[in-house]
């Protein structure tokens, strides 16, 4: 028997290196033939590779998986960098006002006025901006001296020009604290225009 003869084998292999061959080599062949799925599997391939893609699109738009991803925590020169930059921001934007609480990550009412905070700054943030301080970070001393901040939490109103015009009381409830800050709002809050007839 010769070449001609000789029967296929029963399994074939596919290695990585057998790419680097030339295929037009007549010492190269594969005896199993080029090993290329047909066209029904390559297009389902495609398919579910762009399945896959899509579903992990997906997942990754979604916030609470966002939310559940490590993010470095910034260090405590980089956080009171960022705080300033919001506060230069906040005063560049020209609003009628601007509130900074001073906080500490330590103060458990701090953390429960959070939401809080969130809410009034979408509710009017047409009108007015708030700014986090961490009254622990030294970074803001000056703003703690030149304010006379000694308790947390505490709210610094100040007008577009960046001047104070008022601060929250100490804080003894939740309650407190969120009366003296509806107070400051109530402060430089934009009349509502009333027409001319009447």
């Amino acid at each position: 028997m010769g070449a001609a003869g000789k029967a296929p084998p029963l399994v074939c292999w596919k290695w990585p290196w057998d790419n680097l061959n030339k295929p037009d080599d007549p010492k190269n062949l594969n005896p199993c033939g080029t090993l290329e799925a047909p066209w029904l599997f390559k297009s389902l391939q495609n398919l579910s590779s762009l399945t896959l893609n899509l579903i992990g699109q997906a997942s990754s738009a979604d916030p609470r998986r966002q939310a559940s991803k490590k993010v470095a925590p910034l260090s405590r020169e980089e956080q009171g960098e960022a705080e300033h930059r919001a506060l230069a921001s906040a005063l560049a934007c020209g609003k009628e006002a601007t509130v900074i609480e001073f906080y500490s990550p330590k103060c458990r009412l701090c953390n429960s006025l959070l939401d809080l905070v969130l809410e009034l700054e979408a509710r009017n943030s047409d009108w007015v901006s708030f700014v986090l301080a961490d009254a622990e970070n030294e970074r803001w001393l000056p703003e703690l001296l030149h304010y006379d901040i000694k308790y947390v939490p505490c709210f610094v109103l100040l007008d577009k020009h960046g001047r104070a015009l008022a601060k929250t009381g100490v804080p003894s409830s939740r309650q407190h604290v969120m009366a003296g800050l509806s107070h400051l709002l109530q402060l430089k809050r934009p009349k509502l225009q009333t027409s001319k007839g009447s």
